[in-house]
């Protein structure tokens, strides 16, 4: 007997089931991406969701088989490109069964229209993000158009208990005239700031929204404790290595950046072995992790391997162009 599918939207009342789901392919899929219930209900409330409009949800009963979410961009990148981010994802047991076409042709025809609202006529794209190479799900988007844009690098290191910055940068030292400190409340604008002046030149980027911003500061998932900022004499934000964590015993880092005027310095290196050092002396960590851009032109993947990062697997960035407002 064929399934019968019903769908709706994601509400407050669903984020157990969505985090199950979520979890689920973050295996089957090979992402490790993870994710509690606590985390997604934040995902509701941001202000570039409207849940009733940007969600989808399919039940088979009871049982959340497949979710999708829109987000598009406030602002262009540096390219005069907008994104709209497409998200989701079918439980491994309900594929093959014409559920992925049909929610990928939901959240493109949300995506379009959304973007239509807020930027009509502009150039942009659907942007999806995750996939492995080889992978089902990176062919299934091939066959609708999607191209791999770039590849971006998880990364791991393992974490000792005593081990100081000192010994993490294996003898080099850090810069002259700049302190270390943790980020507190009053630091949000400075670092949002300092944070789009570091990645204005890189690939993908665009000015950072401050609602959004706002909610990644404030967020459960955020770790100011192991998160570090470089200043200098006058407290001006040079360098930062902002932290999170999504599973048991690992922290993330979520945004390493330096500002154009402090690059070459090595200040990138010495924020980070703070970051890495905070972790180590919390003892709640036993690794620590990010992605890179695997083309990043700072050269970031070398740094993060002479500071002990080892390559997991890599994920790809894939693109389908589209015009805001026109024929998607």
């Amino acid at each position: 007997m064929d399934t019968e599918y019903r769908w709706s939207t994601i509400t407050r009342d669903d984020v157990e089931a969505w985090a199950g789901l979520v979890n689920h392919l973050g295996d089957v899929d090979g992402t490790e991406e993870y994710y509690a219930a606590e985390d997604l209900a934040e995902e509701l409330d941001s202000s570039q969701l409207d849940p009733a409009r940007d969600t989808f949800a399919v039940w088979a009963d009871d049982q959340l088989v497949a979710f999708g979410k829109v987000t598009v961009k406030s602002t262009p990148d540096r390219d005069g490109l907008v994104g709209a981010q497409l998200d989701g994802g079918v439980h491994a047991d309900h594929r093959r069964r014409g559920l992925g076409r049909e929610l990928m042709a939901r959240l493109e025809a949300r995506a379009a229209e959304k973007g239509g609202e807020q930027h009509d006529g502009a150039e942009g794209y659907f942007g999806i993000a995750g996939a492995r190479a080889g992978s089902a799900t990176q062919a299934f988007h091939e066959s609708r158009g999607y191209q791999v844009a770039r590849w971006f690098n998880l990364m791991a290191r393992p974490l000792t208990p005593g081990e100081t910055a000192a010994d993490v940068l294996d003898g080099r030292a850090a810069p002259p005239g700049v302190r270390f400190r943790r980020p507190g409340p009053d630091d949000e604008a400075a670092v949002r700031e300092a944070h789009a002046a570091a990645f204005a030149d890189h690939w993908g980027s665009a000015p950072p929204d401050p609602a959004r911003w706002h909610e990644s500061w404030t967020a459960r998932s955020t770790r100011h404790a192991v998160s570090r900022l470089a200043v200098d004499d006058d407290g001006a934000v040079l360098a930062y290595s902002l932290a999170s964590q999504w599973e048991e015993r690992a922290a993330y880092l979520d945004l390493v950046g330096t500002v154009p005027s402090a690059r070459g310095t090595g200040l990138g290196s010495a924020v980070l072995a703070e970051s890495i050092a905070a972790a180590a002396a919390t003892g709640d960590y036993d690794l620590i992790e990010l992605d890179v851009d695997s083309d990043s032109l700072t050269g970031a993947t070398r740094i993060y391997e002479r500071l002990g990062f080892t390559l997991k697997f890599a994920t790809s960035a894939m693109r389908r162009p589209v015009t805001f407002g026109g024929t998607a």
